[in-house]
């Protein structure tokens, strides 16, 4: 049981995990693009502020769920 449940999180779930930073890294990347290329353009501003707030968050939330699951396989004897 130990196997597939380690070969479902190597094989499945950290590559998710992966992808998912990676498109935050990109939101966060447009927003800085966003934000420094409107600066004359107040809504445009915002929005890439946002961007660079939603993309911190997303990395962020990434980084937890990665530490998560390695606490939790840790915990269950798995690594």
């Amino acid at each position: 049981m130990s196997e597939i449940i380690n070969a479902i999180s190597v094989n499945i779930i950290n590559p998710v995990i992966g992808l998912m930073f990676v498109l935050a890294f990109l939101v966060f990347l447009w927003g800085v693009f966003t934000f420094i290329t409107n600066t004359d353009d107040e809504t445009n501003k915002k929005k890439g502020k946002n961007n660079l707030i939603y993309g911190v968050l997303g990395m962020a939330i990434m980084v937890s769920v990665f530490g998560i699951i390695k606490f939790i396989k840790s915990s269950i004897g798995l690594v």
